[in-house]
C-alpha cells in the first residue's frame, strides 16, 4: 500500500478504521474496520473488590507521556503482535504531534504495566496494553478511565473485545453505533491534558463508585 502517514492516520480514525499488520516482521499495513466494535462505556468501567483493594494500595506510581516509546515497546514484545516497525514509527510521530498520548504504571521504578492511544476530539482509541506485573494494565485502565471523564471524554474505542476487557465492563457494538458515538466525539473540545492525574487510587475507587 502507499505511505501512511500521520495526517492519513488520523483521518481514517474519524473515519472509524484503523491500521493493524500481520507479525511484527511484516513491512505491510492493512486498514480494519470491525463489523463488531469494542468499547468502555466511560460510566460503565467495572472495578471489582480485589481491583479496588489493589488500587488503594498505592505502592505503585501513574504517569502521563513519561515513556510513550517503552509502552509501545511493551505492548509489542509478545510472541504474536501487529505492531511492526512502520506502525511503531507512525505512532510515536503521533505522539510527537500532541495526537497519542501513553499511560504508564511503574512498580518499584520498574514499568509494570500501560496503554497507549489516540486521541481524537472526546474519543480516546486505545490501541494497546501490557501488564508486567499482575494487574498493571487494569491499574493502568482504571486512572485512563478516570482522567478521560474527567477531560471530558465521551468515548473510549478499544477495537476489539476481549474477555479481559468485558470483565471491566467493556461492550461491543455494531459498526453503526459506533459511528454514531464517533461522530458525536470527534468535534468535542476535550484535552486529555487538561485535567492532573488522580491523587491516589482511592480517588480512582470512589469517582468511579460515584460515577457507575
Amino acid at each position: 500500500m502507499s505511505a501512511v502517514t500521520p495526517e492519513l492516520l488520523l483521518h481514517a480514525y474519524r473515519s472509524g478504521i484503523f491500521p493493524m499488520a500481520e507479525r511484527h516482521d511484516d513491512p505491510e499495513i492493512f486498514w480494519v474496520d470491525p463489523r463488531r466494535r469494542g468499547i468502555i462505556p466511560l460510566d460503565g468501567f467495572r472495578i471489582s473488590r480485589s481491583l479496588a483493594r489493589r488500587l488503594r494500595r498505592n505502592d505503585y506510581t501513574v504517569t502521563l507521556n513519561r515513556a510513550f516509546e517503552d509502552v509501545v515497546d511493551a505492548c509489542a514484545d509478545r510472541s504474536e503482535t501487529w505492531i511492526n516497525d512502520e506502525i511503531r514509527s507512525l505512532y510515536t510521530r503521533l505522539h510527537h504531534q500532541g495526537h497519542a498520548h501513553s499511560l504508564e504504571v511503574r512498580i518499584d521504578g520498574a514499568l509494570a504495566g500501560g496503554v497507549y492511544g489516540v486521541c481524537i476530539g472526546g474519543c480516546y482509541c486505545g490501541e494497546s496494553m501490557f501488564s508486567r506485573q499482575r494487574d498493571g494494565s487494569k491499574i493502568a485502565l482504571a486512572w485512563l478511565v478516570d482522567l478521560l471523564r474527567r477531560a471530558g471524554f465521551s468515548l473510549f474505542d478499544t477495537q476489539f473485545l476481549t474477555p479481559h476487557l468485558a470483565s471491566l465492563g467493556g461492550v461491543e457494538v455494531t459498526r453503526a453505533t459506533y459511528r454514531r458515538l464517533l461522530a458525536e466525539a470527534v468535534d468535542s473540545p476535550a484535552d486529555l491534558l487538561s485535567v492532573p492525574l488522580a491523587v491516589s487510587g482511592q480517588d480512582v475507587v470512589q469517582r468511579n463508585t460515584q460515577t457507575s
